[in-house]
């Protein structure tokens, strides 16, 4: 039996899983979806980028899961690699879904073409947090308006250090085993990081004909990957 550890991507909370989660506790494994410090039902917990790998280890060590497949998506790559690497024998596989992925040193904005300027501002502008993005920013993602408003009901802002601390890293990413889920609608190429690593022989990628919020958009398709991922 493997532990899925589910974390969303900016703005989100442990919601954003509930379509997939009962596809994968039918297949008899454990699901634990996570919201980060800050978020949904955890708003005004303060938090940093380093706070959110905590959660993760801590959601691992404190129930003291054991095939833990790690899932991270959009921004929570960033801590979902780190916490990878902390959690030691515990990890089975980490799923990388559309994913940002961690550089040493690096922050989450860095790979943005202003090195993340905008959003600083946004967050400086907006008392340290992300704000919330508009229906619009969700368009062309395979989304019916249904799901685009169940997004932003849910959506809490995000908080801004999370984004702009660097990431800490103790040896190559390229280490893990490693899933990547490509989201088509996107419309992006593959990052050079993210490209590098699929190189190195641990890591697998998967595709999906569909845009940047899976989940919500074809959440039975990506649970499929996720049971592959664990090794079913």
């Amino acid at each position: 039996m493997a532990n899925f550890v589910l974390v969303a991507g900016a703005r989100l909370g442990a919601w954003a899983w509930d379509e997939v989660v009962p596809d994968l506790r039918a297949a008899g494994h454990g699901a634990h979806p996570l919201t980060l410090s800050g978020l949904a039902d955890k708003r005004g917990v303060p938090a940093g980028q380093q706070t959110h790998v905590r959660d993760i280890v801590d959601e691992v060590e404190g129930r003291d899961l054991r095939d833990v497949v790690l899932v991270g998506h959009s921004y929570s790559g960033i801590p979902v690699g780190q916490a990878a690497e902390r959690i030691g024998d515990r990890l089975a596989h980490v799923v990388f879904v559309d994913s940002s992925v961690p550089a040493d040193g690096e922050a989450f904005v860095a790979a943005w073409p202003d090195g993340g300027t905008a959003v600083k501002a946004s967050i400086a502008e907006n008392g340290g947090f992300w704000p919330l993005a508009s229906a619009a920013h969700y368009d062309g993602h395979g989304l019916t308006d249904e799901q685009i408003a169940r997004i932003l009901a849910g959506s809490t802002p995000h908080p801004g250090a999370t984004l702009t601390e660097p990431a800490v890293l103790a040896r190559p990413l390229d280490e893990l085993p490693a899933t990547y889920v490509r989201c088509l609608l996107t419309g992006d190429e593959l990052g050079h990081d993210v490209a590098e690593l699929l190189t190195g022989g641990h890591w697998r990628l998967a595709e999906m004909d569909t845009g940047h919020w899976p989940m919500f958009s074809r959440p039975r398709e990506l649970a499929q990957i996720l049971l592959r991922a664990a090794g079913e």
